[in-house]
């Protein structure tokens, strides 16, 4: 019998997801360059329009109509915010934020990595008028490029600091969600909302009744729950969140019931085979159907969404989000547009509360006897992490489109978000590079 290594176990879907997210990452970076590139050619007027277009769907005399632009943020990044709530599902049911002893130092990091740059935004634009609007913006941590810089340092960075960031990360999603949730939305439809709300109970009823099949929950989520949301006035992003939660995360057999009923359908393959022969028999192809039936059984509905659809949201949503988001027109005199409140409270925010929040929390939970930092990570190389956790791009973007009408706000924030992120990674890069572990100190 072939027994798993517990440690392999948990390894191989971190490396997984580690190495999905680092050539990701790649790709990401190459679409903000296009971007930034085209919003300052000759051309930029074509990037301009090209997502004022609109796209609509009609059903007889309906229509529902929206700009490239807006089925971009609304559409895509539902998929993107889908996938969120699945991580994040899977990390609460059985990852590292169902266990309180190790989730306390992650989830702490992320609460003072949220806090202390909304704080110091805050400070620089002060609390009223336009530019006030815009202090969840430094708040967020962009995973894609985070793992990307980690993924270049290979063995210098610890599997035990990768599983942090990444714990942090989605701890850090989650409070991303609910600040879009609660201070970043339109004006709302009460009955829009309960038809949304309508549907999240179908799809927890189906959850509860056992429905597996992934049509039901893409037919009420996307065709029911996000749709309403989308009219109600929530953002519907959030729809996304919402629907992954609905999710089933449980499975039908367990581990050992799993490999005894495998091997037995490999023994009874073995013994069907016909000697010579090289086509299947029709017993075989039934025993193929078997197996293929045990493992949808032995792993989740969450599990299979999250496994196939990382990868798209990676590798295809949020390159194309960053192509449409990322096109800032640099001013003639960069210097004093990063002087200006918005683009300095959104970079000190990144660039200074991040790190500063991250390390200020952890070493209070550790003072208070709460957690620990040393036994595989030193301080140093926590510090490194906290660093590259300053990279928010992603989700600050987003949260930049919901913040402003204006466009010279938008502008000036997105600068912000793009000179601040290139320094905290590269200052992430270069602590960690030359960080000692906590056996050399």
């Amino acid at each position: 019998m072939i027994r798993i290594d517990p440690i392999d176990r948990l390894r191989r879907p971190i490396d997984r997801f580690m190495e999905v997210q680092a050539s990701g990452g790649i790709l990401l970076l190459a679409a903000t360059l296009v971007a930034l590139v085209w919003a300052n050619s000759p051309w930029r007027d074509v990037y301009h329009h090209l997502w004022d277009h609109s796209l609509a769907i009609r059903f007889d005399d309906y229509e529902l109509r929206r700009t490239l632009h807006h089925w971009i943020n609304d559409g895509l990044m539902a998929m993107f915010f889908f996938v969120v709530g699945l991580e994040l599902k899977r990390e609460v049911v059985g990852g590292q934020l169902s266990k309180p002893s190790q989730a306390i130092l992650p989830v702490a990091a992320g609460v003072g990595g949220m806090l202390f740059p909304a704080t110091i935004y805050a400070l620089v634009n002060g609390t009223a008028g336009a530019a006030a609007d815009g202090w969840g913006i430094p708040m967020a941590t962009d995973i894609a490029f985070a793992v990307g810089v980690i993924a270049v340092l290979g063995s210098r960075v610890p599997t035990s600091l990768k599983i942090f960031l990444t714990t942090l990360a989605i701890a850090d999603d989650l409070g991303a969600v609910i600040v879009i949730a609660l201070f970043y939305t339109s004006d709302v439809s009460l009955i829009n909302l309960g038809i949304g709300l309508g549907f999240l109970v179908v799809l927890i009823g189906g959850n509860r009744l056992g429905i597996r099949n992934p049509v039901f929950y893409g037919l009420f989520g996307i065709g029911g729950l996000w749709l309403a949301f989308l009219l109600s006035g929530v953002h519907a992003t959030i729809a996304g969140v919402l629907a992954a939660f609905a999710i089933p995360a449980s499975v039908k057999i367990d581990e050992q019931g799993y490999i005894a009923r495998m091997q037995a359908q490999l023994d009874e393959f073995a013994r069907l085979a016909p000697n010579g022969v090289a086509t299947l028999t029709e017993d075989q192809l039934h025993t193929i159907d078997e197996t293929d039936r045990l493992v949808r059984h032995a792993s989740t509905p969450l599990q299979r969404l999250e496994h196939q659809l990382h990868p798209v949201v990676v590798y295809f949503v949020l390159p194309i989000f960053a192509l449409a988001n990322a096109g800032v027109e640099l001013p003639a005199d960069v210097g004093s547009a990063l002087a200006g409140p918005v683009a300095l409270g959104v970079g000190l925010g990144l660039l200074v509360g991040k790190p500063v929040g991250i390390l200020l929390v952890c070493w209070l939970t550790v003072r208070l006897g709460w957690a620990r930092v040393g036994e595989d990570f030193s301080w140093s190389q926590l510090a490194g992490v906290a660093f590259l956790a300053g990279i928010g791009f992603t989700m600050s973007l987003f949260i930049n489109e919901l913040a402003f009408e204006n466009v010279a706000l938008r502008q000036q924030a997105k600068l912000g978000v793009l000179v601040a992120s290139v320094l905290a990674g590269a200052v992430g890069y270069g602590v960690l590079r030359f960080a000692s572990g906590p056996t050399q100190r």
